[in-house]
C-alpha cells in the first residue's frame, strides 16, 4: 500500500525546471500542488498550466501550515538557510523532501537542526535539461530516469517508504537506496566529473569556428557543458574531495591510454574500446 495519496496537500518551494516539472507531473495525478518561489512570474506560469492551485512569491504561512509533504527544490545552501528561518512555519508532522545534488553536506546538517515533530528525507532526482525555468519544466525527463532515496539513521520506515512511493508516481522507472555519503561518492563520477570534462573540452580548444566544423560525436560529449554556473560551482565545491577523487581516476586513465597511443600498442587500444563497449551498453535507458 502506498504511503501517499491524492488526499496529501503537497507543497513545492522553489519552482524552476525540477520543481516545476514536479508540480506538472503531481498535478496530472490529481494531487493537490502549491508552490513557493522568488518569481511570480513563475507563480503565474504555472497557475496558469494549471499545476498548481496556489503560490506564493513570499514565504505564506498559510501555505507551509497547510501542507503534509514539503518538496523543497532549492540550491543547496540556500535550502539550508531556508529551513534555519522557516522550519517553524512547517506543519506538526509533515514529511520534507528535495532535489539536491549532493547529500552528505546537506542531509545531515538539516536533520539535526530540524524539529522533531518534520522529518526529512532527501532523494535525488537523476533527471534534468540544459535550461533552467519553470517554462522549460516537463515530467517528460522522469521517464525512464533514476531516482535516489538516501536516508540515515533518523529516517522512519514510513517516511522511506513514502519518498520511494513519490518516486514511482512522478515516473521514475528505477528507485534506489544510498546513505548520503554512499551517494556523494557516485555521483562525483557519474554526474559532476562528466560535467566537468564536458567543460574542459569546451574550454581547453580555442580555435574559432568549431561549430562549423564538429559532428554529432562532439554536440553529445559536450550536451551538458551548457551549465549553470552558480549551481554547478556550489555543488563541485560541496562535494570537493569526492570529486577529486574521481578526477585523479580519470586523469590515470587518460594517462594509460595516452601511453598506449605513444607505444603504437593497437591491441591494448581496441581491449580498452572492447571493454568499453560492453560497459557502455549497461547504461543504454529501457524503453
Amino acid at each position: 500500500m502506498r504511503l501517499i495519496n491524492t488526499q496529501q496537500k503537497i507543497l513545492i518551494v522553489g519552482l524552476g525546471l525540477l520543481g516545476g516539472s514536479y508540480a506538472k507531473a503531481l498535478s496530472k495525478k490529481g494531487f493537490h500542488i502549491s508552490a513557493i518561489t522568488l518569481d511570480q512570474y513563475s507563480i503565474d506560469f504555472a497557475l496558469d498550466k494549471g499545476w498548481i492551485e496556489k503560490g506564493s512569491a513570499f514565504v505564506d504561512t498559510d501555505l507551509l501550515s497547510d501542507a503534509d509533504i514539503v518538496v523543497f527544490a532549492l540550491y543547496p545552501t540556500i535550502f539550508i538557510d531556508w529551513i534555519q528561518k522557516n522550519q517553524h512555519l512547517l506543519k506538526s508532522g509533515s514529511i520534507i523532501t528535495d532535489v539536491t545534488g549532493i547529500k552528505g553536506s546537506v542531509v545531515y546538517t538539516i536533520q539535526d537542526m530540524l524539529r522533531p515533530d518534520v522529518e526529512f528525507i532527501a532523494a535525488h532526482p537523476m533527471a534534468g535539461r540544459e535550461v533552467s525555468g519553470v517554462e522549460n519544466s516537463d515530467d517528460c525527463i522522469f521517464h525512464n530516469a533514476n531516482y535516489i532515496v538516501t536516508p540515515t539513521d533518523k529516517n522512519t520506515p514510513e517516511a522511506i517508504q513514502l519518498c520511494r512511493d513519490l518516486g514511482v508516481i512522478l515516473g521514475f522507472s528505477r528507485i534506489s537506496t544510498l546513505s548520503p555519503d554512499e551517494h556523494d561518492k557516485i555521483i562525483a563520477f557519474v554526474s559532476q566529473l562528466t560535467h566537468c570534462i564536458a567543460v574542459s573540452l569546451m574550454t581547453c580548444q580555442k580555435t574559432e569556428h568549431l561549430e562549423d566544423y564538429t559532428g554529432d560525436s562532439f554536440r553529445d560529449l559536450t550536451r551538458i557543458a551548457r551549465l549553470n554556473d552558480e549551481m554547478w560551482s556550489e555543488l563541485f565545491l560541496m562535494n570537493k574531495e569526492p570529486l577529486l577523487q574521481q578526477m585523479k581516476l580519470f586523469e590515470d586513465e587518460l594517462t594509460r591510454l595516452r601511453k598506449m597511443l605513444q607505444s603504437d600498442d593497437r591491441e591494448g587500444l581496441r581491449e580498452m574500446m572492447r571493454y568499453s563497449t560492453a560497459r557502455r551498453a549497461l547504461f543504454d535507458k529501457k524503453l
